[in-house]
């Protein structure tokens, strides 16, 4: 999953600095990722000044906020649920926030996630996470084909409009 190279380019402009953050974090299901965020610093409010760069150490600090607000985030959840806080860019409003302090921010995004380390496939789990564990199939022949199927227990066919 990652930003579009239009979109990062189209953030990307002078008299700013831009900032990234690459972390390494485990989630409790035990899936490795390499979170990448990028930002970028804002005039301060009632500056004259042309352009807004932050100091190294601000730089540092900001950085820092961005790893350490990843791995909090990240870590505490399964994969399923850092999709689902990836898709309205939450994590990256959490880190714009804590970092207004620091130096004022913009266009925070969490760039790219890459899976780095899967954990081992079992079947059984997969299984029980979608709701198939327990249920025993029950094969019963195709009306039309006339060929066996293997349905789970309890299946009744949709109920159909018109014949």
């Amino acid at each position: 999953m990652g930003l579009t190279t239009d979109k990062l380019r189209s953030m990307v402009k002078k008299w700013q600095t831009l900032i990234e953050g690459n972390v390494d974090v485990k989630t409790t299901d035990g899936y490795m990722l390499r979170v990448f965020c990028i930002g970028f610093t804002r005039k301060q409010d009632m500056s004259t000044k042309k352009t807004c760069y932050a100091q190294s150490q601000q730089i540092r600090n900001i950085r820092k906020k961005m790893v350490d607000i990843i791995q909090r985030e990240v870590s505490s959840t399964d994969l399923k649920d850092v999709v689902n806080k990836l898709i309205p860019d939450s994590i990256a409003r959490d880190i714009e926030k804590a970092c207004q302090g620091i130096y004022p921010l913009h266009d925070v995004h969490i760039r790219k996630v890459k899976v780095i380390r899967r954990p081992r496939f079992d079947l059984t789990k997969l299984m029980d996470m979608h709701g198939e564990g327990s249920g025993k199939a029950v094969a019963s022949t195709d009306p039309t084909t006339g060929e066996v199927v293997e349905r789970p227990e309890g299946y009744e066919p949709p109920v159909m409009d018109a014949v």
